[in-house]
């Protein structure tokens, strides 16, 4: 693979090549393309899909995709796939500790066997819904990649750095960045010590940026801050490579006689990306009231229903707390939307405890939730001086679809069963 590199932008028509003059002149699939290359067309939308909407890149590589083995059943028992592989669930709210990463000399871990799926709702086969995981790894995927043609994957690093090796090329993200990999791009991830990482699967609309409205044309994420990987390809072609496919809710397994990164250029506007949320530009009130949660929306996959998305990515990064007169943690409410939370590092306001880095909650459709009586007292004496909310990142998958927790997420140890005392402080103070 060649040194990093990136371009950037969200959406972007990218083109980059490995060996200059690779990429034909003129048009997508000449007779004969440059240097004794194969030309493939990832497509990542409906062919009649509106321009503004149609998602698509050009590969020219040393072998095609399709030079490859036959399929067998891969057995991974906790990935799982839509709502009809979760547990019916009490309409509790659901807080779980940080899960230990194991030793790698007794249970080694990569990528794909150390996935462990929380929730899940809707169908891949019906492209609707999402899954999130958290991902266990203590070693890398050596001679081996995943190609997911159920959705595309939102990773969220927690602890350790990750460098993601992909057809289209490398990119490296640490905690507090993130990778978006599109549905059906084979990738490997590469550790170098023990890693834990949260996902989300998204077997909807492909994540876009959120209209800005009355926010006007700057705010929240930049589609320049998203970077693409430029083209790299593997010097060592011809060794064998197990290629894991997750289709149809089943992993799947070959072993084919070539590297699956061998990529030499590419050109179009589907591609992986990585993302600092470091560049996003936080909104907030600078009068009064605390604005919905949704002006923290990083990315969106809309369903259906205009304004109510299959899944959006919300974080709570670090910001200034200004507002008068105003209860400044998220107030008690109960959503039409369910809620995954995970914390990446520092600590969340409305819960300064009990929900620690690593760790994660789920309060699902129109169940109350919101701020521990810790954090109820502290914000409603606290002088409203301006305060920096800082040393803090904290995420929130948000699905129009109820969440079912798995079985691994009900008995895997780290539920934390005493979730609701957070909140028995709470007593009546009514004083007619």
């Amino acid at each position: 693979m060649t040194e990093r590199a990136y371009l950037a932008g969200f959406g972007n028509q990218f083109t980059t090549e490995a060996l200059p003059g690779t990429l034909p002149a003129g048009r997508n699939s000449p007779q004969r393309a440059p240097h004794g290359l194969y030309a493939e067309l990832i497509s990542g939308s409906a062919f009649t899909a509106p321009r503004a909407e149609n998602r698509r890149t050009w590969l020219y590589r040393r072998q095609p995709s399709v030079v490859a083995g036959g399929h067998q059943p891969y057995d991974q028992p906790h990935w799982k796939s839509g709502a009809a592989e979760g547990e019916h669930a009490p309409p509790d709210p659901m807080r779980w500790h940080p899960t230990p990463i194991p030793d790698a000399a007794t249970e080694p871990l990569d990528f794909v066997d150390g996935l462990r799926t929380v929730v899940v709702n809707g169908d891949p086969d019906a492209q609707s819904g999402m899954a999130a995981h958290l991902v266990l790894m203590n070693r890398s995927m050596d001679g081996r990649a995943l190609v997911n043609a159920d959705g595309e994957l939102l990773i969220v690093p927690q602890q350790g750095a990750l460098t993601v090796v992909t057809e289209l090329g490398v990119l490296d993200a640490k905690p507090g960045e993130i990778v978006l990999l599109p549905r059906g791009v084979a990738f490997s991830v590469r550790v170098s010590g023990p890693s834990r990482a949260y996902v989300c699967e998204n077997y909807g609309a492909a994540f876009r940026l959120p209209e800005l409205g009355p926010i006007g044309s700057n705010g929240l994420a930049n589609p320049r801050d998203f970077l693409a990987p430029v083209a790299a390809y593997d010097a060592q072609q011809d060794r064998p490579f197990e290629i894991l496919r997750k289709f149809g809710g089943r992993l799947w397994r070959s072993v084919q006689p070539r590297t699956p990164f061998d990529v030499v250029a590419w050109h179009g506007n589907l591609a992986p990306l990585k993302y600092d949320t470091a560049n996003f530009m936080v909104i907030g009130s600078i009068s009064f009231d605390h604005p919905d949660p949704s002006i923290f929306t990083v990315l969106t996959s809309p369903s259906d229903t205009p304004g109510t998305a299959n899944c959006d990515f919300v974080i709570f990064p670090p910001r200034w707390m200004v507002a008068e007169d105003t209860f400044r943690p998220p107030w008690y409410h109960r959503n039409l939307m369910s809620e995954f939370m995970g914390l990446v590092h520092g600590q969340y306001d409305a819960k300064p405890e009990g929900f620690k880095p690593g760790g994660m909650s789920l309060h699902n459709c129109m169940v109350p939730h919101g701020p521990d009586a810790e954090a109820f007292d502290k914000a409603s004496n606290a002088p409203l001086a301006p305060h920096k909310l800082d040393h803090t990142l904290a995420f929130m998958f948000e699905s129009r679809w109820r969440f079912r927790p798995t079985t691994f997420a009900m008995n895997g140890g780290a539920l934390d069963t005493r979730y609701a005392d957070c909140w028995s402080a709470l007593k009546d103070r009514f004083q007619p």
